[in-house]
């Protein structure tokens, strides 16, 4: 099995290729955890949001998933960042 640690020693920060990579990495990392986290949302608030936002049209449970996901977002770049 390749380790992570492995693939990353690879790429160096000052090429382009390890850029890219990087880049993907922490993309689809990011994506993947704003996705959980917007299920855990989902899962823990009464009712389901998505049948709420797409079949009834609910415009302020489309606001508040919104700004979860953002909230989200931000902690993640946050976190990520330098």
């Amino acid at each position: 099995m390749i380790s992570p640690t492995s693939i990353l020693s690879v790429f160096t920060f000052d090429s382009l290729l390890g850029g890219i990579a990087l880049f993907l990495i922490f993309g689809l990392a990011g994506i993947v955890m704003m996705v959980l986290g917007y299920k855990l949302f989902d899962k823990f608030t009464p009712g389901d949001l998505h049948k709420e936002i797409f079949e009834n049209k609910n415009v302020a449970t489309a606001l508040l998933a919104g700004s979860v996901i953002i909230g989200m977002a931000l902690i993640l770049a946050a976190a990520m960042g330098e």
